[in-house]
């Protein structure tokens, strides 16, 4: 019952700053993006816009609900809430501190892979349910992009848990603090592994230059292109909290976590994230997007067979050095 109790309680708080830091989130890329192309980006609603992500929130409450004729009412209307829970999901294994984890799990880096991987079912439910060529054959595109990325971010992912010899993510985490707080120890194998987990978890999230699902100029706008008021809000939601957790585990199994040169704590593990979070917006308002054969080009070609040197690399590591 304890045990119980203790996940109850850490998982609604960290559930709640979740979604805190994602209405955030959406001011700060407004903000960032209207500062890159010399806009001022929200104004109006609170002071300097702060308030705009809960004004867009109650516009879309308001909105008529619609699903279109002859579209699978069942399929339609499940996808949007099976999207956010796979999303916030993840998030129950991240040690946040030494203190703060709903679910310290043995198996905690095979969890987080499993319910990441889950992400793109309910994505693909929507373009099928839709009964909409350009949301079917985003839904469509998303598959396969989630199913070739999966590849090299399970790789980048089984370096650090070769070189520690625990899928515990805090168990991780002390390693890297034993060795080095920056990044997982050794360099020459973490470093590229963090590079290649940084990538796969952009094409995961749809982020630019990976972003081939939603292309608004030639799908419309995706999976999303048949859904209005709060459904489409929580397929946005869902995005941004993927990237958001997805920094936090980049964090947590490449960057030290919590630990950190002065004063070890929740403090580093925000600080990680945020800084990972914002290089994402960076490369969002930064790069173009690739096209479909340079996304599988760059996957197959490059990624995959970096991912197997490295995680090759690491096995040899732990043999002959320890």
């Amino acid at each position: 019952m304890n045990e119980l109790i203790h996940g109850g309680l850490y998982g609604g708080m960290i559930v709640g700053v979740l979604m805190t830091t994602t209405a955030m989130a959406l001011w700060f890329e407004r903000k960032f993006a209207a500062r890159m192309q010399s806009r001022l980006g929200p104004t109006m609603v609170g002071p300097s816009g702060l308030l705009q992500p809960f004004a867009d929130v109650v516009k879309l409450l308001q909105k008529e609900d619609i699903v279109p004729f002859q579209a699978d009412r069942v399929l339609f209307n499940l996808a949007p809430p099976l999207g956010a829970i796979a999303a916030i999901s993840v998030a129950a294994v991240i040690p946040f501190s030494a203190d703060i984890i709903a679910a310290d799990l043995d198996v905690g880096v095979l969890y987080l892979l499993a319910i990441g991987a889950l992400g793109v079912l309910p994505v693909f439910i929507a373009g099928w349910g839709s009964n909409n060529k350009f949301a079917l054959l985003g839904g469509m595109r998303a598959l396969a992009q989630s199913v070739s990325y999966e590849v090299p971010l399970v790789l980048a992912a089984l370096v650090p848990v070769i070189l520690t010899g625990s899928m515990k993510l805090s168990a991780i985490v002390e390693f890297q603090a034993t060795h080095h707080w920056l990044v997982v120890w050794p360099f020459f194998l973490g470093v590229p592994a963090f590079i290649i987990f940084m990538l796969a978890m952009l094409a995961e999230a749809n982020r630019i230059p990976f972003d081939i699902p939603e292309a608004e100029s030639e799908l419309v706008a995706g999976i999303t292109t048949e859904y209005t008021g709060i459904k489409f809000a929580l397929f946005y939601m869902a995005e941004y909290v993927h990237t958001l957790v997805a920094s936090a585990v980049g964090a947590a199994l490449f960057l030290g976590g919590w630990d950190g040169p002065f004063a070890p704590g929740l403090g580093w593990m925000v600080a990680k994230t945020l800084a990972l979070f914002g290089f994402v917006y960076w490369l969002r308002w930064t790069l173009l997007r690739f096209r479909s054969d340079q996304l599988m080009a760059l996957c197959w070609r490059y990624l995959v067979p970096a991912g197997v040197v490295l995680v090759a690399a690491s096995a040899v590591w732990v043999v002959w050095v320890g």
